[in-house]
């Protein structure tokens, strides 16, 4: 077949300049960071449990390299996100409903490198484990205190948040200050004696202060937010859950400052922290397990009304497991075979509720559902002046 001449022919078609690049990843939010917490959990928390089971530490270090992997993926992907839709990630900023997610980047890498130390050394060894978890841990420090003080500044002087509207994911900002309290006290052995570690002991209490008190601030108003409108959204109500986080692990986090007290701080202050780890733990455990069985009961309540996958769900695991290692932190300092099977329990429940939101994730990543448009997408609310 003749063709024709250069100066005839039909010019190739240009590319639309206006067309979005990485279409895929115009809706990944920062919440997808929480797969990245839930699976780096469930290694940590195995590790910590008080009993031995045969070949689970294995089975935890394939476990944190897949969290690892993940964390390296989403990082990726979070960039090209705010390469390419920039406009959709300040649009994330100023939704009052999505904003706090960006905690979850904290304790993404916080989990990460915490699990490495104590779970991941056994394939990448102790030296490397030790640069990853500096390097996380400080980058995790750092990214979680700005972000503790950011969003709740946004919700102030941007969001526009009706009264009556309060949301558990309020506290995924100012609870992942609490998992740098929890996770920085494994690193003092590390530091030169004397100044370096009383400081980082020290800077670790100060952080838990900073979570609980703000977690005290915001708790009253989720709670009555339930008692005067109601159940939240079906789609929402796996996001009781994340009150667990702050429980769960600033009770985790009193245990390991225990642990690490001696050595780092003067001996009338070891004892101290020892005994506060017992008289802190105890009641904030008891007050997590009413928590578990009233947002449970709301969980079924909304499974029979129709509930179906979202996201949320895993909210089902980070928060279930900061109370695995809680109560494996009391059953240490206690003795108490109590918390022992409790430790145990919480376990089987987090190892789940990982399992059924990791196998719907992958199903809805394989048919694009979960990387799609939202159906209703919520409206971006912000202050004009």
């Amino acid at each position: 077949m003749a063709t024709l001449p250069r100066t005839q022919q039909s010019p190739a078609p240009c590319p639309n300049p206006t067309a979005p690049r990485l279409p895929s990843l115009r809706h990944l939010g920062p919440n997808w960071y929480a797969t990245v917490m839930g699976t780096s959990i469930v290694a940590s928390a195995g590790v910590a449990l008080p009993v031995r089971v045969p070949g689970l530490r294995t089975v935890c270090v394939f476990v944190w390299a897949l969290s690892a992997l993940a964390l390296a993926v989403l990082l990726t992907a979070r960039a090209g996100h705010w390469i390419a839709h920039r406009d959709q990630a300040r649009g994330h900023l100023l939704d009052p409903a999505v904003a706090p997610f960006y905690g979850c980047l904290s304790m993404a890498l916080l989990a990460v490198g915490g699990s490495s130390l104590v779970v991941g050394r056994d394939l990448i060894g102790e030296s490397a484990a030790l640069a990853l978890d500096v390097v996380l841990y400080t980058a995790g420090t750092v990214i979680g205190l700005v972000v503790a003080a950011a969003i709740p500044y946004l919700m102030v002087v941007r969001h526009r948040i009706e009264p009556g509207n309060a949301s558990p994911v309020w506290l995924l900002p100012v609870v992942a200050p609490m998992v740098s309290a929890a996770l920085g006290p494994q690193l003092v052995p590390h530091l030169p004696a004397g100044q370096w570690r009383e400081a980082m002991l020290l800077a670790c209490y100060a952080m838990f202060g900073l979570s609980l008190l703000a977690t005290l601030v915001m708790l009253p108003l989720v709670f009555a937010r339930l008692v005067h409108r109601g159940p939240l959204p079906l789609a929402l109500t796996p996001t009781l859950f994340l009150v667990l986080g702050p429980l769960g692990q600033s009770t985790t986090a009193v245990g390991q400052i225990a642990d690490a007290a001696p050595g780092a701080v003067p001996e009338p202050y070891v004892a101290g922290f020892g005994m506060f780890a017992v008289l802190y733990g105890v009641p904030v455990m008891g007050f997590a397990l009413l928590w578990l069985a009233l947002s449970a009961a709301l969980v079924v309540r909304a499974l029979r009304n129709g509930m179906t996958f979202a996201m949320t769900w895993w909210g089902f695991t980070f928060p279930v497991g900061t109370c695995v290692t809680g109560a494996a932190g009391l059953a240490r300092h206690t003795g108490l075979t109590a918390f022992t099977w409790l430790a145990v329990a919480l376990y089987a429940l987090l190892v789940t509720a990982w399992a059924v939101a990791g196998v719907r994730t992958l199903r809805g990543l394989l048919d694009g559902a979960l990387l799609a448009a939202p159906r209703a997408p919520a409206p971006v609310t912000a202050r004009t002046t």
